[in-house]
């Protein structure tokens, strides 16, 4: 897809002049880069033949602090904004031995520049709380992956539980510490007091499981594709869940579906197939397990011409997570970065703007953002990972631009 082009400018201050398509263009900060490779102080973003595998790598920012997941590695990255590498939890059989981090910490005391060894299998989706807490999604070897006939689906997955110090405290499956494995998980979002959920993805729709700080399972919501709702006042459309985010501050999902209406060729009525028709966020109460309010989310409209006609394409945000006071964060890739919008249920309170990632840049993205509303990523080229961050944050205070 040609997207058309935006005039990206380079900001002295946070914010820049507005682009061709009046987006405000926040200034991007670089921290450091990591080289490609399987040391401790590298990421193993790319195989042998220089192509990316089906593991994730995974990003989580909190207190200007970054953490890691690397699937490809099997392992998982604590360190500073300056790049100073404070520990590594590492499968022993997928990484050479460190050179730089002391293996020999106490299991008691503060472990400053350890290494830690872990049976990481394929770590993925990477989360951490208050108290610098780590979560991370793993996947269990073969012999002890389950199949649930009723949802056609391998349950392999479970939440592992790291300290601040990066020491091993438990596993978490579906039921709690020590549970049954969970399916294919898509997001693991910290909430209000520490407590965490776990967004599963099924081919008959989606369940949630929310934890509180102990591992204690405190509610299970499953949400059946059959019973997705549908504004009334739609045209016929079916309905299709996005993605599903956690509130930072409160008991509460939102969850993006977006909408489809099926297509004709007029002189023939034939079904040509489906095109957007709107996409919604309903909010949902975490303890009631009820819809308490939505969010209508504008399309990215992109002009092209087609048939020697100038038309605008209607396209679809994606949602990247929510942020505090019930606010969410979306983005579209556009060329030379993405463009991001910021919502409510208050529709002027609407917030856009643009971030600039080179194409060098798009080998692989990783995006996070904070409760605060900063948004970090790791931005890979074919020979580094850059972690980098944009104050869009300063997009929620009074006065901000519209």
């Amino acid at each position: 897809m040609k997207l058309h082009p935006l005039l990206v400018c380079f900001p002295l201050m946070l914010f820049s002049a507005c682009t061709r398509q009046g987006l405000v263009s926040i200034a991007r900060e670089d921290h450091f880069a990591l080289e490609i490779g399987r040391l401790e102080d590298q990421i193993d973003l790319y195989n042998l033949e220089g192509g990316r595998s089906n593991r994730k790598t995974s990003l989580a920012m909190r207190d200007g602090l970054f953490y890691i997941a690397d699937g490809n590695g099997g392992k998982v990255v604590h360190y500073t904004s300056y790049g100073d590498l404070l520990f590594m939890i590492y499968n022993e059989k997928s990484n050479p031995p460190p050179l730089t981090l002391r293996t020999d910490v106490e299991t008691e005391g503060v472990g400053t520049r350890g290494a830690f060894p872990y049976p990481l299998e394929e770590p993925g989706n990477i989360t951490v709380d208050t108290r610098k807490h780590i979560y991370v999604e793993d996947r269990l070897p073969y012999e002890r992956r389950s199949f649930d006939a009723e949802n056609r689906i391998i349950e392999d997955a479970i939440v592992l539980h790291f300290d601040h110090n990066g020491r091993f405290v438990e596993y978490l499956g579906k039921e709690g510490i020590g549970g049954s494995p969970f399916p294919k998980i898509e997001r693991i979002s910290v909430s209000v007091q520490d407590e965490f959920a776990v967004v599963c993805r099924m081919p008959t729709g989606w369940n949630i499981y929310w934890y509180d700080a102990d591992g204690t399972l405190l509610y299970f919501l499953p949400l059946r594709n059959e019973i997705i709702p549908i504004p009334p006042d739609r045209m016929p459309v079916f309905p299709s869940i996005d993605t599903i985010a956690v509130s930072p501050d409160s008991r509460k999902l939102f969850i993006k579906v977006d909408y489809y209406r099926e297509t004709f060729d007029e002189s023939t009525n034939t079904k040509l197939g489906a095109e957007p028709d709107s996409s919604v966020i309903w909010i949902m109460n975490v303890e009631e397990g009820t819809y308490s309010g939505t969010i209508e989310v504008p399309f990215f409209e992109h002009p092209v011409i087609e048939n020697n006609r100038r038309i605008t394409e209607k396209l679809l945000y994606s949602l990247l997570g929510t942020v505090k006071n019930d606010r969410v964060f979306l983005i579209f890739p556009v060329e030379e970065g993405y463009s991001i919008m910021i919502l409510s249920e208050d529709p002027h309170e609407q917030r856009r703007g643009f971030i600039q990632v080179k194409d060098e840049e798009l080998q692989y993205n990783a995006f996070t953002i904070s409760a605060e509303g900063i948004l970090s990523a790791l931005l890979a080229t074919d020979f580094q990972a850059k972690l980098v961050w944009w104050r869009t944050d300063k997009l929620l205070e009074e006065g901000s631009p519209l």
